[in-house]
């Protein structure tokens, strides 16, 4: 067993109509569940309506016991904000430290800073920390009073892309043997962290499944262009049809990484419209038949040339 949440809450802030959260999720003991959802989708009112912060029907559980009417410094959950919400006024070692106090089963807190990377910076205070340090901080705090579940709301967000990277690969560890809820509107981190992942929109769970699943079989168009898949209507582009094998009246799917280019005119061809570098790769748009699609590729294709498109018909989801 593990935990288990099926909330409603309404939000109303200052001058808006309020936002309404109605959605269960399950995650299996040991295993990290990303929450993946635009901005705006109600994903942080979720992950905060679970930890206690906010009046809500229905049932939270761990191991089948009830914990929506325990306040949150009872239900055991080890929360990291997006912003770290350190104490200034506390060094890293008392920060990581305070939550033990408070707890009868506490985590090795050297272990922790060690493990994060943040041993040597113990004495130092957070307004003289980076983002990253700040974050790893966070992190060790969360982990030291052993929670059941660890409760994560973009941790990443708020940092520059190489700290992120690295930050993402350590955190994959920290979270290797803990249950835990992440939420996150970044594809690649919810790939990277998750077990499973469960895609938010407008205040609902609408699809949940492993990484694979998500990303290569989306439930819905929204679904596909949220997790970055091409979503083309094939009766409009019969070329494309054609070479697919697919009857009229078809919408599908296809990842950008699964389709393959080539010098010349092959069976599917299609005109370079826009080319995009992404650190080792390009993202190269194409038009095939006055679809628009987009590729991943290594080699540079000049703007207005037709290239050889192949498409591997195992890659290909009908919406």
């Amino acid at each position: 067993m593990g935990f288990s949440a099926d909330v409603r809450a309404r939000f109303t802030a200052d001058g808006s109509d309020g936002f309404t959260v109605d959605a269960a999720i399950d995650v299996r003991r040991g295993e990290s569940l990303a929450i993946l959802g635009p901005s705006g989708s109600g994903k942080t009112l979720l992950l905060e309506t679970v930890a206690g912060f906010h009046t809500h029907d229905g049932t939270v559980r761990w191991d089948g016991q009830p914990l929506q009417d325990l306040p949150p410094e009872r239900r055991n959950f080890g929360f990291v904000f997006q912003e770290y919400a350190l104490f200034p006024h506390m060094t890293v070692r008392e920060n990581v430290e305070y939550g033990t106090r408070y707890h009868d089963e506490i985590g090795n807190v050297d272990r922790l800073l060690e493990a994060l990377g943040v041993d040597d910076i113990a004495t130092r205070y957070p307004p003289t920390l980076s983002g990253g340090e700040k974050q790893r901080v966070a992190l060790a705090r969360a982990r030291a009073v052993k929670p059941q579940v660890m409760l994560l709301d973009e941790p990443l967000s708020s940092l520059d892309v190489p700290t992120r990277q690295s930050l993402r690969e350590d955190l994959a560890d920290v979270l290797a043997d803990v249950t835990a809820v992440y939420v996150t509107h970044n594809r690649t981190t919810a790939r990277a962290i998750a077990d499973r992942i469960a895609v938010m929109f407008d205040g609902e769970i609408v699809q949940t499944g492993d990484p694979k699943t998500v990303f290569e079989r989306p439930c819905s168009r929204r679904v596909a262009e949220f997790t970055g898949a091409n979503t083309v209507d094939l009766e409009r582009a019969p070329s494309l049809r054609s070479y697919l094998g697919i009857e009229r009246g078809a919408t599908v799917s296809i990842r950008p990484e699964a389709i393959g280019l080539a010098e010349g005119e092959g069976e599917l061809t299609g005109t370079v419209e826009r080319v995009v570098r992404e650190d080792a790769t390009s993202r190269v748009t194409l038009d095939i038949d006055g679809a628009t699609i987009d590729a991943f590729s290594e080699q540079y294709w000049p703007v207005g040339e037709t290239v050889s498109v192949s498409i591997p018909t195992d890659r290909v989801h009908r919406l």
